[in-house]
Parts: C-alpha cells; sequence; structure tokens
C-alpha cells in the first residue's frame, strides 16, 4: 500500500483583517507567521490577501483542532512531506 506524501504551501490571507503568511498542509491552513510592520503595509502581500480566502482566529483553531484529531498536524506529528523545508 503506498503512502500518502503531504504537500505544503503558504500564501499571504487576511486573519481578522490583519495580513498574515498563512501555511497549509493539502490546501487546509494549520499556521501563520505574523508580518513585519512594513510587511503589513506592503501593497504586494496586500493585493495577494485580497485575492485569497479571509479567515478569524476561530477558523484556525478549527482547523488545527481537526488536523491534531487526524493526527495530520504537520508541526506536531511526523508526516511524509514532499517539501518539509516550508514548515514554519
Amino acid at each position: 500500500m503506498a503512502q500518502f506524501r503531504y504537500t505544503i504551501s503558504r500564501k499571504h490571507v487576511f486573519v481578522d483583517s490583519v495580513p498574515v503568511l498563512m501555511y497549509y498542509v493539502e490546501d487546509m491552513p494549520f499556521a501563520f507567521d505574523v508580518l513585519e510592520e512594513e510587511q503589513k503595509s506592503d501593497k504586494w502581500i496586500l493585493a495577494e490577501a485580497a485575492l485569497n480566502q479571509e479567515y478569524t482566529m476561530e477558523d484556525i483553531f478549527k482547523y488545527s483542532d481537526y488536523l491534531i484529531a487526524e493526527e495530520c498536524h504537520p508541526v506536531l506529528f511526523d508526516l511524509d512531506l514532499i517539501n518539509p523545508e516550508l514548515i514554519p
């Protein structure tokens, strides 16, 4: 039986109206980095965030809880990752 390999991705999004760099495992958010003050006003970051789905902190907690319950949270569990260098 083949083992599933997971892909990590990241993009700028808004969380509670604040731009952040969100990390995803198979398109499910699991963590984010807070941006520096100058990044929060960067027009390219703001434009990218505006194009992507917006989240609330409650959304992030729900996704994290789900990933933990399924033992698929990449920070907490040893997953077979295609690109582990993107883990925050």
